[in-house]
């Protein structure tokens, strides 16, 4: 079912978020807390945004995270203001490919799911007949997740440039999710979707904790804030009250043992503006 961390903040190394922590998402990549099956191991990717680029820089591949020295070597110098990590769990029939691995990435958007469609083979040929031809053939790999990304960029394209970018991302999840769930119940699916989505743009990000109505589980999400996420001598810890809310992480599982932690509500948006803290609203 993957994990995955967004970081929104003033600017950290990547390995503050990705290796440094003691339960980072490389650790999570071979020992999850709170999944049944602890181990990510099927690719991993990391996506973060510099200055003066709108678009992001991304790095995946499809071996694990824990065995790969490009990984720690990036993430030990390289600073962003915004980063995107992800390790994976392939849904059972979809290959592990680097085109299946997250983020995603599109003009300055960037995309990750922790999660699956429900009857995702059986709903695809109705989701991608609804795309526009663009949209369609944007398409690279074979994941329930990039064809998500794809209805969400659609609904983003054809919103109000004009209106404000963080309710512009939102606007665009929400219809993402509502598209899929009405796939699903017009085609007669019973299996749940679970659709813990995180989309970005460089300076806001929006996630969702999501589970179709009747599912018996759902996926884990929390949010952590403060002035300032920061390692020092093998400890990582959240500095500042939490009323400051500088910076903001958004993770499947905590990164830390420190206090601060706290878990999304099912069915919830997690509504994260750079220098502004977090919001969390119902869906």
């Amino acid at each position: 079912m993957c994990r995955f961390a967004v970081y929104v903040g003033p600017p950290i190394h990547i390995r503050t978020l990705v290796t440094d922590p003691e339960y980072s998402i490389l650790h999570q990549s071979y020992h999850s807390h709170e999944r049944e099956e602890p181990l990510n191991g099927d690719g991993f990717g990391v996506a973060w945004y510099v200055d003066d680029e709108p678009a992001p820089a991304v790095l995946r591949e499809v071996h694990p995270a824990w065995n790969s020295l490009n990984l720690r070597t990036i993430a030990a110098a390289t600073r962003t203001r915004c980063l995107m990590a992800h390790v994976r769990a392939a849904t059972p029939g979809l290959p592990v490919a680097q085109l299946n691995c997250h983020p995603f990435a599109w003009q300055e958007l960037t995309f990750m799911h922790n999660g699956t469609v429900g009857g995702f083979q059986q709903i695809r040929h109705r989701l991608v007949s609804e795309l526009t031809e663009s949209y369609y053939l944007g398409i690279d790999g074979s994941t329930d997740s990039e064809h998500v990304f794809a209805l969400i960029r659609e609904a983003w394209a054809e919103g109000d440039a004009a209106a404000d970018p963080l309710d512009r991302l939102e606007a665009a999840l929400r219809a993402g999710i509502k598209r899929i769930e009405a796939l699903r119940i017009d085609a007669g699916v019973d299996e749940p979707s679970l659709l813990n989505l995180a989309l970005c743009d460089g300076d806001r990000a929006v996630v969702s904790r999501y589970a179709s109505a009747g599912a018996p589980a759902s996926n884990s999400l929390y949010v952590h804030a403060g002035q300032r996420f920061a390692c020092l001598d093998g400890a990582c810890v959240m500095e500042g009250d939490a009323a400051d809310r500088d910076a903001v992480i958004v993770a499947s599982e905590p990164l830390t043992s420190d206090g601060g932690w706290e878990s999304v509500p099912l069915n919830h948006l997690v509504r994260v503006a750079r220098g502004e803290g977090f919001a969390t609203v119902a869906l």
